[in-house]
C-alpha cells in the first residue's frame, strides 16, 4: 500500500508541476473550488487545512500575490473577511484537476472496466471505515 501512495504522490505533483502549481496552492483552491460560493474565512480553511492562523495568513498572501484568491471584507461586519477563488484561480485549479484525472486514469488502465469498479467500492469502504474511526 505505501508503494501504491508513493506513486499515487508523485503523480499527483507531477500533474501540478505540469500546469506550474505546488501542492499547498492546489490544496487550497480546492478547497475554495469544491463551495459552491467559492469562498470561505481563512479560520475555515486553516481548519480544514490543519494550518495555524499564521500559516494561513503566509497562504493566502502567496495565492493574492498571484492573483489566484482575494479577499472580500464584509459589508455588515468589517472585522470579517472572506477568502474568494478569482476566475484566474479557478482556471488553474481545473487544468490541474485534469491532469490529476489523467494521470489517474493512466494509473488504473491495467485494470479492466468491472476491476475499476471493484477497486472503486473497497477503496471507499476503505475511506469511510478510517474516516468514522477517526471520529
Amino acid at each position: 500500500m505505501q508503494l501504491l501512495v508513493k506513486h499515487v504522490r508523485l503523480a499527483k505533483e507531477a500533474a501540478l508541476a505540469e500546469v506550474g502549481m505546488q501542492d499547498f496552492e492546489f490544496e487550497t483552491l480546492h478547497r475554495l473550488a469544491s463551495r459552491d460560493s467559492r469562498q470561505a474565512t481563512p479560520s475555515e480553511l486553516a481548519g480544514e487545512l490543519m494550518l495555524s492562523p499564521a500559516g494561513m495568513t503566509g497562504r493566502i498572501d502567496t495565492l493574492e500575490k498571484a492573483r489566484l484568491v482575494r479577499r472580500i471584507r464584509s459589508e455588515e461586519d468589517r472585522r470579517r473577511v472572506d477568502v474568494a477563488l478569482t476566475d484566474k484561480g479557478h482556471e488553474l485549479w481545473s487544468a490541474a484537476m485534469q491532469v490529476r484525472a489523467r494521470a489517474e486514469k493512466a494509473m488504473v488502465a491495467v485494470l479492466d472496466p468491472d476491476e475499476q469498479e471493484v477497486l472503486d467500492g473497497l477503496l471507499k469502504r476503505l475511506l469511510t471505515s478510517v474516516e468514522s474511526a477517526r471520529g
